[in-house]
């Protein structure tokens, strides 16, 4: 046993003398050494390069200059030929000495802008930690640590790009600032040399500006808002954005608590005082220069680029202004005789239709710059997002003819049983799309938007400058979102520059101190829609200035124009709330185009429950005021030309699917109109053999309580002919012998037409079409014997209530910009003010005889109504001539009543 014990034990001992003999690996001598000596090294270099490079940028940095410290640097604005026409920062400042700034004033801008300035060199490496490191995460320039030395720096010597070489001289010239002046003179310096708003500079300036005081006048509240200005001066001007302002100042009281300047009951307290409290009164404020509407379009565009500061350099301004233009608008929007009171406004945006550029704005009556520009304000669109939500994705998805049948029936909103109204309370059967935009029915409007689907109609608006958070189909009659005639203008530009759309812009580049240096802020155009879209979309709109259309007013002889009108109600709740009547609207448009200029209208009050109470003084406001603008600044525009994309053909008016006109097609049923190349349907000529009978026992009984006669008639479909579907009927009338003129196309066997007369002859006609098919016609005559009575001046007609059944939505389009007359609805006519069924002419009821009748103030009922032939002579004011009935489809067009 203990021979084995030692034996174990020997071998043991021999194995780890065997292990200790072994070598071991070295690790290599100065390994750590070296790693370290070479960080050193990399330091080093990195420390000496970085220094050499700091101090070749300081050493190009320009020389501190007295008078450049002390005054802001004037930037000039050029028109589009390059004249100068506003030198920005030459007017003349409050300058306020550091001895004289109340000490809650410079509280407050020390807590906003630079808490610790007392305490640092010129740089704050306390706030320049934090913003490295915000750098290190979002990249460099996302994050600044300037204090109030840098800032007077960068405002008085250097431009504002995030370069390494500007920051560098910044830094140097701020270290050097700071040991040549003292603190006081550099909080001096800021003081009164930074931008305020608009082309004010210093706060002293900004007090008698904003509020008519001196700086020791200010209460905690309005000290606070001048203190938060700097940031975005523009944008935090409480005239024009209070609700912004407001925001920025309670952030500014905020920071004035944390940094232990006033107490929480101060803050809380100056929180509650509305911003716009203590403003000075509008007409107490100072105006600003020369178009101060087109300014505030490009000091809109330099804060959204973030290149505002760059105001204070010195750089100049390229922009797209036309000072002829600018005047012309100035002056029609300043005269009093194209509105209904002394406070209605207008607002008007001119733009370059192929280039988008802003050639003139008009922000409203006597504009000064001092309030609310109405160019730029947004507001309800009404009809004027029609052809943009509904006909135009249409078009561009499904490639649908301008004679597409789309039906004006009772109709609810997809899957609610909410019902739509159209402003005559009345529907109008089979239209073409043509017929449906330029009557601005709005049922085929809604109806169209839900076959095209929100989604398409809503991608569509946004790349025409549109942006809609959610759209519903409400949204197709123009209440939903807001915007404002810049917006607009941009969008129908798009239409008339072949789908080409550029987004609006005043300004085209600025160059900056150096005179070399450019920034390009011209934005690219991209194509939002096909060609053939643009073109079929513009000769529908077309028609809107006819006499056809809603727009008659803007229309301008032998000028190719197209444009859209629109008009916004109430809802019920707010017209109950007010006691307004059916016919009072809170928003009036107009958008109209040529080849050369688009210009988009808005009229209204800046009170949005200030009812537009009259048609000819108050919705007609836009057209008039486009006409007038129009017809002074167009240069013989080019008419709009189809593209290859688009053919023409003729088509059978309410055929669906829609069907070429055949030589049996009767001539009331043919229209010619606008096709995507390659989409024509077959031409269907009815055969010999096949002739679908006619329609039997046609009545026509006089109704004297309504002035209207009611039509019945019978059809039976041979066994032959039931593949052919149901039967649609063509009704249309003949008056004392003149051309036959459709009033409807109806699946009943019933129609009514309205706005009879007593001395006519009526020969009333009906067709039966089936398939493509159309069969002869079945006549009766009626005459309704009676005496003329004397003109009897009527009350003007209320327009019908709320197309909605829902009385808590803002409505959209009223669609009262022209739409048809309640007791007409065949007569679209603009005024629709004094038109009662026609029964004003009761003086004049045949007008044949009568056409030198310049002067007849009694037909007060049948003002300017185009559609009327018996009214050729008849010059009236008031409803000026829209179309003829759209309950009769081919209008009669007299040219004798366009006043």
């Amino acid at each position: 046993m203990s021979d084995n014990i030692n034996s174990r034990t020997a071998r043991r001992k021999q194995e780890e003398a065997k292990q200790r003999k072994k070598p071991r690996k070295k690790a290599p001598k100065g390994w750590f050494k070296k790693i370290i000596m070479a960080v050193v090294i990399l330091g080093l270099a990195v420390l000496v390069g970085g220094a050499s490079l700091f101090a070749y940028y300081a050493s190009t940095a320009p020389d501190l200059d007295e008078e450049l410290l002390k005054d802001p640097l004037t930037s000039n604005f050029l028109t589009k030929d390059g004249d100068i026409f506003l030198k920005f920062g030459a007017e003349k400042r409050d300058y306020v000495p550091y001895d004289e700034i109340p000490e809650q004033m410079k509280n407050a801008i020390l807590a906003t802008e630079d808490i610790r300035f007392f305490k640092h060199h010129g740089l704050d490496f306390y706030r320049l930690g934090g913003a490295v490191l915000g750098n290190l995460r979002s990249g460099f320039g996302s994050q600044g640590a300037s204090t109030l030395t840098q800032q007077v720096i960068k405002n008085s010597f250097l431009t504002d790009e995030k370069t390494l070489k500007r920051k560098a001289q910044e830094a140097w010239l701020a270290f050097k600032l700071e040991r040549e002046y003292s603190k006081e003179e550099i909080f001096e310096m800021y003081f009164n040399k930074i931008l305020m708003s608009g082309n004010r500079y210093g706060f002293g300036t900004g007090a008698n500006y904003f509020y008519g005081k001196k700086l020791n006048e200010l209460d905690l509240q309005e000290t606070a808002m001048l203190a938060g200005l700097p940031q975005y001066p523009n944008g935090y001007n409480p005239f024009k954005h209070p609700e912004r302002a407001e925001k920025r100042r309670n952030i500014v009281l905020t920071l004035m608590y944390r940094h232990e300047k006033i107490t929480k009951e101060e803050m809380e307290a100056a929180k509650k005082i509305p911003v716009t409290a203590t403003l000075l009164p509008e007409e107490e404020r100072q105006a600003n220069g020369k178009y101060p509407a087109y300014v505030d379009a490009v000091l809109d565009e330099l804060e959204e680029a973030g290149l505002s500061d760059l105001l204070a350099e010195g750089i100049t301004v390229q922009t797209s202004l036309d000072p002829k233009v600018q005047e012309t608008v100035e002056a029609a929007l300043d005269d009093p005789s194209y509105y209904e009171s002394e406070k209605m406004q207008a607002g008007m945006t001119v733009l370059d239709t192929k280039t988008g550029a802003i050639v003139a704005v008009g922000g409203g009556r006597e504009y000064a710059g001092r309030n609310l520009n109405f160019a730029e304000q947004k507001r309800q669109p009404g009809s004027v997002i029609k052809p943009i939500l509904s006909y135009a994705p249409a078009i561009e998805n499904f490639s649908w003819s301008t004679g597409q049948t789309v039906v004006d029936e009772p109709y609810k909103y997809k899957g609610t049983n909410k019902s739509i109204n159209n402003a005559d309370g009345r529907f109008l059967g089979s239209l073409t799309m043509r017929e449906a935009l330029y009557y601005s029915r709005n049922i085929p409007a809604v109806k169209t938007f839900e076959e095209v689907g929100a989604k398409n109609a809503k991608a569509f608006a946004e790349t025409l400058g549109l942006p809609y958070d959610t759209i519903n189909s409400s949204d197709a009659l123009g209440g939903g979102g807001g915007f404002s005639t810049v917006q607009m203008a941009g969008a129908y530009a798009a239409f008339g520059n072949g789908g080409i759309y550029t987004k609006p812009h005043a300004v085209t580049k600025i160059t900056l101190r150096d005179g070399k240096t450019e920034k390009n802020l011209r934005p690219d155009p991209v194509t939002a829609m096909k060609d053939s879209t643009a073109y079929m979309i513009t000769d529908m709109l077309r028609d809107v200035l006819t006499s056809e259309g809603t727009a008659i007013n803007a229309a301008i002889s032998g000028m190719d124009i197209a444009g859209k009108t629109g008009t916004t109600n109430y809802s019920a709740d707010t017209m109950k709330k007010h006691n307004m009547k059916n016919t009072d609207v809170p928003d009036t448009w107009f958008t109209g185009y040529t080849t050369e200029y688009t210009i988009s209208t808005w009229g209204g009050y800046a009170d949005y429950v200030t009812p537009i109470t009259t048609y000819d003084k108050g919705r007609h406001v836009p057209q008039k005021l486009f006409k007038t603008v129009m017809s002074s600044i167009a240069n013989n525009p080019d008419r709009f030309t189809q593209p290859n994309s688009v053919e023409e053909a003729k088509i059978v008016k309410g055929s669906n699917p829609l069907a070429l006109a055949s030589s049996f097609t009767p001539s009331n049923l043919v229209r010619t109109e606008l096709f995507v190349r390659g989409t024509l349907p077959t031409i269907q000529e009815v055969p010999e053999q096949i002739e679908l009978p006619s329609p039997t026992d046609l009545t026509a009984q006089f109704d004297a309580d309504s002035n209207s006669i009611e039509l019945q008639w019978n059809y039976d479909v041979p066994d032959e002919f039931e593949d052919l579907g149901d039967p649609e009927f063509n009704v249309s009338v003949s008056i004392d012998g003149g051309a036959a003129q459709s009033i409807t196309t109806t699946a009943d066997h019933q129609a009514v037409f309205q706005g009879a007369e007593l001395g006519k002859t009526y020969t009333f006609s009906v067709t039966a079409s089936m398939g493509g098919y159309t069969s002869g016609a079945t006549s009766t005559q009626l005459l309704l014997e009676g005496a003329d009575e004397p003109d009897v001046e009527e009350e003007p007609d209320e327009d019908p209530d709320n197309e909605f059944e829902d009385p808590n939505i803002d409505q959209g389009d009223s669609d009262n910009d022209g739409q048809p007359d309640q007791n007409n609805p065949g007569n679209p006519d603009q005024d629709n003010s004094n038109n009662q069924g026609n029964q004003g002419n009761q003086g004049n009821q045949d007008g044949q005889g009568n056409p030198n009748d310049q002067g007849n103030q009694g037909n007060q009922g049948n003002q300017g109504n185009q559609g009327n032939e018996g009214n050729q002579g008849n010059q009236g004011q008031g409803n000026q001539g829209q179309d003829s009935n759209p309950s009769i489809s081919t209008p009669n067009s007299s040219q004798s009543n366009n006043n």
